[in-house]
This record gives C-alpha cells, structure tokens and sequence, in this order.
C-alpha cells in the first residue's frame, strides 16, 4: 500500500516533507491520510475547499492534487515560519490562498462563506467552534479531521478531548458519519 501511495505523490510533496523535517515540526498529516484527503477533493468539481491548519503545506499538496482547475482552496495556520514552507513551494498554485491568522479569528469573520470541503487539522473548527465550522459547510459537503486514534504526540488529557468530540459529532442530526480506523484515525461526515 505505501508503495502505490509512494508512486503517486503530488508534485512539491518530497521538497515539503524534506522542509518540514528541517524545520522540527512534528504534527504534519500521515501520508494515508493524505491520500485519503485527495481521493476525496476529486469528489468536488469546481468545488470551495477550506483546510484549517496548514503546518507545512503537506496535506494542503495533496488536497490541491485532487482539485480541478475549477476549484479553490483557502487554507489557513497561525504559524508564519510553516506557513513559508507552504508558499515556497505552493504559492504559485493560482487556486490556493495562504492566510496566516488565528483560526478562531478567521472562522468568526467569514462565518458567511460556505464550502464544499472542510479539513479541519487545528484546534479551531475541530476542538473549538465546532458548530460554527460545521455552519459554513454547504449540504453534501465533506467535513474530515484526522488524529482520532491516540496519537504518541498528544499532551496529558487530550484522549479524553478526542472521545468527546467523536461523541458529539455522533449525537448530532445534521451529518452523516463515519469513523475510520485506519490511519491516525479519521472521521468523514457528510452534512445532510
């Protein structure tokens, strides 16, 4: 499997993994993940894709692969050093916009935009202001975050912070869910 995922990587994905190594950051997306993330930006012709948490720039490579022409991608982190790496080697990409801001920030100020794809990879639109990331979802839009199995990087406390979250995503009417383990543990819900 890590063979075929290996043959297919996006272009950039090697120089942004290299840069991510040098720079120590730790927490950047599993390649599987990844992957996965791709597969399912496919699903969304001429699709507004929202990835809350960009670190390096790795996962945003792979959401960006699996976008049409027609498609855009607004991808936000509040780490000015990651998001450099990201601009180095995707700035370029006409279909993407870097924003270097507090994620709860951001989500409070354009909570009228909607989107077809959310990645939420950060605390905000995950662990904080759930309801409202989920709000600026249109119907049949994808909302998927990772990190649900424990992870050896999570800080004292945090698995009982995940349980709640996958207990109120599953109490909620408004999506259809499915949990996954497989990876780092990803969550896939589509809203209703």
């Amino acid at each position: 499997m890590t063979q075929e995922i290996n043959h297919a990587k996006p272009k950039f994905y090697d120089q942004i993994l290299e840069a991510t190594n040098a720079s120590g950051f730790s927490m950047a997306s599993d390649m599987m993940t990844c992957s996965l993330l791709r597969t399912l930006a496919a699903s969304k012709p001429g699709g507004k894709f929202l990835e809350l948490g960009t670190g390096t720039g790795l996962s945003t490579s792979w959401i960006l692969d699996g976008m049409d022409d027609g498609s855009s991608l607004i991808s936000i982190d509040n780490d000015q050093k990651l998001l450099e790496i990201a601009n180095r080697f995707l700035g370029s990409d006409k279909r993407l916009t870097l924003v270097s801001t507090d994620g709860g920030e951001w989500i409070s100020n354009n909570a009228e935009q909607r989107f077809d794809y959310i990645f939420a990879d950060t605390w905000h639109g995950k662990y904080l202001m759930l309801d409202e990331a989920l709000s600026m979802l249109n119907k049949g839009g994808l909302y998927i975050i990772d990190d649900m199995l424990p992870q050896p990087n999570w800080p004292e406390g945090h698995h009982a912070k995940a349980i709640n979250l996958l207990d109120c995503l599953d109490s909620r009417d408004d999506l259809i869910l499915t949990r996954q383990v497989w990876a780092t543990g990803i969550v896939i819900a589509v809203k209703k």
